[in-house]
């Protein structure tokens, strides 16, 4: 009991300065590739769009490998010590290239930022998924943390963005420090039964999912509903800042609404464990879909500072939905062996995909018809999509179990 505290209380720290490192350097990122690096919104959408591909790319491969190697750390530790160089890569790398050539910058962009933050964010979630089910910490509770650690950076990043954008790469990389010693300090017990459970998992396994109906159903839903409003996310601060008197004041003031919005977040992430148990996993992916729209075309008909802030808040409300949802709805209905496959192939990959399609898209939608024009489109296809899944997700079914205990503890990794 007492090594199952002192590991929630460790990684809700790694969720927090992760997530404190991501926010950082990538909270007004839209903002700053307009304003700092001075370019349209079709370029903007085209490095969302590249990012998502090599994210893509990256997260078939981490799931394989964390499901294979089961709780060891080891991808956990790959991630933070890249992290660490963060701040030196946008300001002396990133930057530079995307001043001289864009598609160029765009692709190595894409590759660090793939790797680290955009693919890197399913293999730490659903490995502590795993560890939360094995110590029996309630998963939700872990993750809040996150939340926390992105309000805490995003509080005080439009400020010093106004400084010097630089200021806020710097704090990433030192927060990064702090995630690799923390990473040091974890010990996983592993049984026999476990480790022979992870290394079962094979390429025949993973392929057998692509026939399964139902998950290419859950996969139309993230597509659909989910990717879109991680699209409309990208460049909504560029809006945000526009509907105010200066793009400096908007930029403060977006800082601040992010950061009341993350920590209502953390507060819903609290509380989403038992709204998603009442629900159901499936009724609460369907909630959330509808939050969702709601979200998006409320954007594009609300006028001024006060009504376009009251939709952004609407976030704090579905996204711990969602994410608790999504991996009990995973739990529920398919194989534990490759959760970590599940999470990153049937939701953050699926995710990506539509967000490599869809980034470019809006981005042009944007320059041609405007933002409030381009939340109704998007906003139209969210609650459409949703509508659909009522009828294509599955309702409560009895657990697939496979035993998750086992004795002879075999190593401590």
């Amino acid at each position: 009991m007492k090594s199952s505290k002192m590991l929630y209380w460790k990684l809700s720290a790694y969720f927090f300065f992760f997530f404190f490192t991501w926010s950082a350097s990538y909270s007004l990122f839209s903002i700053w590739l307009g304003q700092e690096i001075k370019l349209s919104g079709s370029a903007t959408g085209l490095i969302f769009s590249v990012n998502a591909i090599f994210a893509l790319c990256m997260q078939p491969i981490y799931g394989y490998i964390s499901d294979k190697i089961g709780l060891k750390k080891n991808i956990l530790f790959f991630i933070s010590l890249l992290l660490v160089f963060v701040g030196p890569f946008y300001i002396f790398i990133y930057g530079p290239l995307l001043q001289y050539n864009v598609l160029l910058g765009a692709i190595v962009g894409g590759v660090y930022l793939g790797v680290s933050f955009l693919a890197g964010i399913g293999a730490i979630e659903s490995y502590i998924e795993k560890i939360s089910r094995k110590y029996q910490f309630e998963y939700g509770k872990s993750r809040m943390w996150g939340s926390l650690g992105w309000a805490s950076a995003t509080f005080f990043a439009g400020q010093l963005f106004n400084i010097n954008p630089n200021i806020n790469f710097w704090i990433a990389s030192g927060s990064a420090i702090i995630l690799v010693f923390i990473i040091l300090s974890i010990k996983i017990e592993m049984t026999t039964y476990e480790v022979e459970k992870a290394q079962s998992v094979s390429l025949k396994d993973v392929g057998q999912l692509f026939l399964l109906k139902d998950f290419w159903f859950l996969m139309l839903y993230v597509v659909g509903v989910t990717c879109v409003y991680s699209v409309y996310d990208q460049q909504f601060p560029i809006y945000y800042a526009s509907v105010f008197p200066s793009e400096a004041l908007g930029n403060q003031v977006f800082g601040y609404l992010n950061s009341v919005q993350v920590f209502l977040e953390a507060g819903m992430l609290f509380l989403a464990p038992f709204m998603v148990n009442k629900l159901g996993a499936k009724n609460s992916l369907l909630l959330a879909g509808f939050l969702m729209a709601f979200r998006i075309i409320g954007s594009g008909l609300v006028i001024g500072p006060i009504g376009i802030s009251s939709m952004k808040l609407i976030h704090a409300l579905e996204l711990p939905i969602m994410l608790i949802a999504i991996f009990k709805y995973l739990a529920i209905n398919f194989d534990t062996r490759l959760s970590s496959i599940l999470y990153l192939v049937g939701f953050q990959f699926a995710s990506q995909v539509g967000a490599a399609i869809l980034s470019p898209i809006s981005g042009i939608l944007y320059d041609s018809i405007g933002f409030r024009y381009s939340y109704l489109v998007m906003g139209t296809m969210v609650l459409g999509f949703t509508i659909i899944s009522i009828f294509t997700l599955l309702g409560s079914k009895h657990t697939r179990g496979i035993p998750q205990g086992g004795k002879n503890i075999k190593r401590v990794v």
